[in-house]
């Protein structure tokens, strides 16, 4: 299940590493689809809607989490490609201390703050009820999403991406199952919908540590290993402190606009929370790509390989925009249709959501960049940078999104077309400090 991806073809080690993770995350997809067809066939608009804003809500939790797993990933993978075994067992044992404090602190936190957030949210009154117990049980899943993520990431640091996606499939099979009888035949309404997430997400993630654990000894710290060192936290907190906060900024700011998106009344959030489904669904599998080919650059760049490394950026790039422009064909062409299994024939919410997956489907080529320079400078010991393109990107979607569409000329069709714009932004900032660091990269990769 593992693979080494700093020898073999570039093209063919990459893509065989990629393919799992893709596979996983529409897996992932899959299941939240299903919850969102479920909801909105069986309980109505009004449920879809705030089925939609509590999903952009645990989002922005998740990516937190996310975030500081895959930077602890990224450490691990420059250990695996030095052959640093022992390096790797003691960042596994201070990272997994590290993250699941944190985990447990944003777990109080958002169970305490509830209702402050579903202010931010600007959540209509007839939908609040709604959201607030569909969130309340989904706050109990956010351990177990740590337990996934995090070995998750660990798994893949090594070369192993293939058993994130079985624990995944088998979680996200049992996810459905249980919507379907939570929702249609216990008529438990949204926190039914909820519930069957969290035991989903609770059979993948102990599984999945449980696996990385028994199966995979490399992962397995041993007495010696384990000891929690402030040089070790530093070190941890240097690359997953930033990672979390690119992710977390990236979510922050999609959350700052679903609160805009709200105020727009029931429609435009039901419209929107199908239209994101289909929207996340197509630019998924080039953002598994994108961390893919982090742990690619990582892996090579512990181990002093330049010249593979240029060869996968030149191979990524071009295998990312054909994809982007495939994907982003499917989109404009059957947007309507898709949004169909989630609505049915309601026409008002056919038409904004068909217009919002029209607009954003048209630019995908923008945000597949995006997530190759993420997943470049977070391997090179840049997260700073993923960083600045992230504020680059959602800074300019969240203030265009609240200037443009307080225009009664423009309204809506603001927030859909701040997207684009963002991403268009951040893509010339990576792509112009890219050409001004190549020769560091190199150097770096020599020393």
């Amino acid at each position: 299940m593992q693979l080494d991806l700093t020898r073999g073809s570039v093209g063919g080690t990459m893509l065989r590493f990629a393919l799992p993770m893709i596979l996983g995350n529409l897996l992932q997809q899959c299941y939240n689809i299903a919850d969102t067809v479920i909801v909105g066939r069986f309980l109505g608009s009004t449920a879809l809607g705030a089925v939609g804003s509590a999903y952009t809500l645990m989002t922005f939790l998740i990516s937190i989490l996310l975030g500081l797993s895959m930077g602890s990933g990224a450490l691990c993978s420059i250990c695996w490609g030095r052959e640093d075994m022992d390096g790797l067992k003691e960042r596994v044992c201070t990272s997994f201390v590290l993250i699941a404090a944190l985990t447990a602190a944003l777990n109080l936190a958002a169970f305490w703050g509830l209702e402050e957030i579903l202010g931010l949210l600007q959540v209509p009154a007839e939908s609040r009820a709604l959201m607030r117990d569909y969130v309340w049980v989904i706050l109990f899943g956010l351990p177990a999403t740590f337990l996934y993520n995090y070995m998750a990431c660990l798994l893949r640091a090594v070369g192993n991406s293939t058993a994130p996606l079985l624990f995944l499939g088998i979680s996200a099979g049992v996810n459905i199952g249980l919507d379907l009888l939570f929702v249609v035949v216990f008529s438990w309404g949204v926190a039914g919908a909820a519930g069957a997430t969290v035991a989903a997400q609770y059979l993948s993630g102990i599984g999945l540590i449980w696996y990385g654990l028994v199966k995979t000894p490399q992962l397995r710290p041993e007495r010696r290993h384990c000891r929690v060192t402030w040089e070790g936290i530093g070190q941890i907190a240097r690359f997953s402190g930033l990672t979390c906060v690119q992710q977390s900024v990236m979510n922050f700011g999609i959350l700052l606009v679903q609160g805009r998106v709200n105020s727009f009344g029931p429609a435009v959030m039901a419209a929107f929370a199908a239209a994101v489904k289909i929207d996340s669904f197509a630019y998924m599998p080039v953002q598994d790509f994108g961390n893919a080919f982090s742990t690619f650059i990582a892996q090579n760049y512990g181990a002093q390989k330049p010249e593979r490394i240029r060869q996968g950026i030149r191979w990524a790039v071009g295998t990312a925009a054909v994809f982007c422009l495939l994907a982003s064909a499917a989109v404009c062409l059957l947007a309507r249709p898709l949004l169909g299994l989630f609505v049915g024939t309601e026409e008002e919410i056919l038409s904004i959501g068909t217009t919002y997956l029209r607009i954003e489907g048209a630019f995908y080529v923008g945000i597949g960049c995006l997530f190759l320079f993420y997943g470049l400078y977070r391997a090179v010991a840049m997260p700073a940078m993923s960083v600045v393109l992230t504020i680059v990107s959602l800074g300019t979607r969240v203030v265009l999104a609240y200037v443009l569409s307080a225009i009664p000329a423009i309204g809506v069709l603001g927030i859909w077309w701040s997207v684009p714009i963002g991403w268009a932004l951040a893509d010339a900032v990576g792509f112009f400090y890219y050409r001004g660091c190549a020769g560091k990269l190199e150097q770096a990769c020599r020393l």
